[in-house]
């Protein structure tokens, strides 16, 4: 579905500043909180700007039914799921399309980063909550999932680190937050994994030439960096008890 692209000339201002604030490659405030949740196996807590996120995992188990168990590897489930009360309205309660569909992409997301191989017929399950929705909530929440599953033990080849760029009063920006989403005229949604470069999504919703493209992706990739070492200084507060990233370590 194309983007509407309606007035959206004060979005951003002469001094090239953001409605928020931001400048177009700033990140919005982003916070991560680890093992959050005693009942769960791995969790994590992402507020990324307005978004309140909160993710849990469960697994590797027995996979029921038995007859959907995978012979040579782990089965993933995602589940991504907005709370009825995450935005202004009241949202239904029942899986939207758009939900269905974010699940899809969050499975599709992490399933590279993850040595599924090591845990023949069992299945992780991954719960995504959006508590409070802003823009930008689907890469908020594999960057969420991602920190809960390396909290479960689950063995990884990498974390995986979200964020998106866009269009926006006809300049590329970085993040965009929910009034730049429903007025801009591009969102562009990538996840990486960083120490090998590799990207496990890339999404777009609306139009950009060649060079927009490029100068979105490279904005996207370097948010995605950032947040990545949110991740680690996180997983590595709650394990180290310290937030600090060693020189040179992975």
């Amino acid at each position: 579905m194309g983007k509407a692209g309606g007035d959206s000339r004060s979005l951003i201002n002469e001094q090239g500043l953001r409605i928020d604030g931001r400048k177009i490659d700033e990140l919005r405030p982003v916070k991560i909180e680890v093992g959050i949740l005693r009942n769960a196996d791995g969790s994590a807590y992402i507020e990324f700007g307005k978004n309140k996120i909160m993710a849990a995992v469960y697994g590797p188990k027995e996979v029921h039914p038995k007859h959907s168990a995978l012979p040579d590897k782990a089965l993933l489930r995602c589940r991504y799921h907005m709370s009825p009360f995450s935005t202004e309205e009241r949202k239904n309660p029942a899986p939207s399309r758009r939900e269905i569909e974010i699940s899809k992409v969050m499975r599709e997301a992490l399933e590279p980063a993850l040595m599924l191989e090591d845990y023949p017929r069992t299945a992780i399950d991954v719960f995504v909550e959006v508590l409070q929705s802003d823009g930008g909530s689907r890469c908020a929440g594999i960057s969420a999932a991602s920190v809960a599953l390396a909290d479960a033990g689950i063995n990884m080849r990498d974390l995986v680190a979200a964020c998106a760029a866009g269009k926006v009063a006809g300049q590329v920006v970085v993040d965009v937050d929910d009034i730049e989403d429903k007025e801009g005229q591009a969102d562009l949604p990538i996840a990486i994994m960083p120490s090998s470069n590799q990207v496990t999504l890339l999404q777009l919703d609306g139009q950009l030439n060649d060079e927009e493209f490029n100068k979105a992706f490279n904005f996207a990739v370097q948010g995605c960096k950032q947040v990545y070492q949110l991740q680690r200084e996180a997983l590595i507060g709650k394990y180290f008890g310290r937030s600090e990233v060693p020189e040179g370590g992975q």
